[in-house]
């Protein structure tokens, strides 16, 4: 049962679902010089709710030294951080021309996932 379909409607009424390019990873390929370039796939046009962090949110991340700007996101469909053993680097949610890098999944279920996730510095 998709629990988010059902309360999806009444939390959109209190703050709205706004749209996002999510950046898939899909590996990396080495450059010619030796050096690891990132591969995305990009899903432009995603609606997603942006929320604080919770109490139980931040306690998950604690001791992860994770640093910067942090929110949380719920996303349609499933999501990954960084997975060493996949040789992925962790996907990329673009909101408004800001990027913002998964940095953990705190929820994940078959059709949504909730995570954290941390400003990145575009050049």
């Amino acid at each position: 049962m998709n629990l988010h379909a059902l309360v999806g409607p009444a939390i959109a009424a209190i703050n709205p679902p706004v749209l996002a390019t999510v950046r898939a990873s899909a590996g990396y390929v080495v450059t010619a010089d030796g050096t690891q370039a990132p591969i995305y796939v990009d899903y432009p046009n995603v609606r997603v709710q942006v929320q604080s962090l919770q109490y139980a949110d931040l306690a998950k991340m604690e001791g992860l030294t994770i640093q910067g700007n942090r929110t949380a996101i719920y996303l349609p469909g499933d999501w990954n951080g960084i997975v060493r053993a996949g040789g992925k680097g962790g996907d990329l949610v673009v909101i408004g021309g800001v990027t913002w890098l998964v940095a953990i999944v705190l929820e994940s279920w078959p059709d949504w996932t909730k995570v954290a996730v941390t400003q990145q510095v575009t050049p």
